[in-house]
């Protein structure tokens, strides 16, 4: 079974532009990610696809592996999907190039998953929340899960509803790292924008809202996603 790891690194990021080029200590965001990926060892093959020069000269020159996107695209998902449409692969792992601190065993158990359940589509993370303000935090996206640990529903609101305070309630916060088979990669980007993902911006909603459930792997890797300037001052007290 082939097995890469693909970073889309976006430059012109919303919130944070330039953000994966910020220096974190003696190497840019993006640099992290990427050597922090590949030094778990796990991949066949670690890339960044971007839409930059200034990204693909940090990883080219950095002795990286590097490819440049040749269309526009709207999320992540699409701008792998692009690079690995005529690649001879069987699970794309598409990591966050604003997650510099990616380890191992998080990615190991993504990748467990399929080969525990061959009828896996896509798999992702999810760690548990339980301060008030970061279950609140519409940043924060949320997931429930069935008893298999399947995903419901995704959202930026605190799901479930806690209604009878007498019910004990667990709150999963989702991390963006997702795992796929091939095709289903392929298949959501032929796939239109639906209606949850475009209210609540969430590009996993896509499969839900097509049939294909995601297969939530509990984690106690707990990052920092680089989305604000606050993020990177976070991150580098961390480093």
């Amino acid at each position: 079974m082939k097995k890469i790891a693909l970073i889309p690194a976006r430059y012109a990021a919303t919130r944070f532009p330039a953000k994966l080029m910020q220096m974190l200590g003696n190497k840019t965001v993006i640099l992290h990610t990427y050597q922090n990926t590949v030094a778990t060892h796990l991949f066949d093959e670690v890339m960044v696809v971007t839409d930059s020069d200034i990204i693909f000269n940090e990883i080219k020159n950095n002795g990286g592996k590097v490819v440049m996107s040749i269309q526009q695209h709207e999320s992540g998902s699409d701008r792998i999907a692009e690079a690995v449409a005529d690649m001879e692969v069987d699970i794309i792992v598409n990591v966050q190039g604003d997650e510099p601190f990616m380890q191992k065993v998080p990615l190991q158990k993504l990748l467990q998953a399929f080969e525990q359940d061959k009828n896996v589509q896509v798999a992702s993370l999810m760690q548990i929340l339980e301060d008030e303000e970061l279950i609140a935090d519409p940043n924060n996206v949320k997931v429930a899960v069935d008893k298999n640990n399947n995903s419901l529903l995704f959202s930026r609101s605190p799901i479930p509803y806690h209604r009878d305070k007498n019910i004990a309630v667990t709150y999963y916060k989702h991390i963006g790292v997702y795992a796929y088979k091939k095709q289903a990669l392929l298949n959501f980007t032929n796939w239109p924008v639906t209606p949850l993902e475009a209210a609540e911006k969430i590009e996993c909603l896509r499969y839900l809202e097509n049939g294909i459930l995601l297969k939530m792997i509990l984690t106690e890797y707990n990052g920092i996603g680089i989305d604000t300037p606050e993020d990177l001052e976070r991150a580098k007290k961390l480093l």
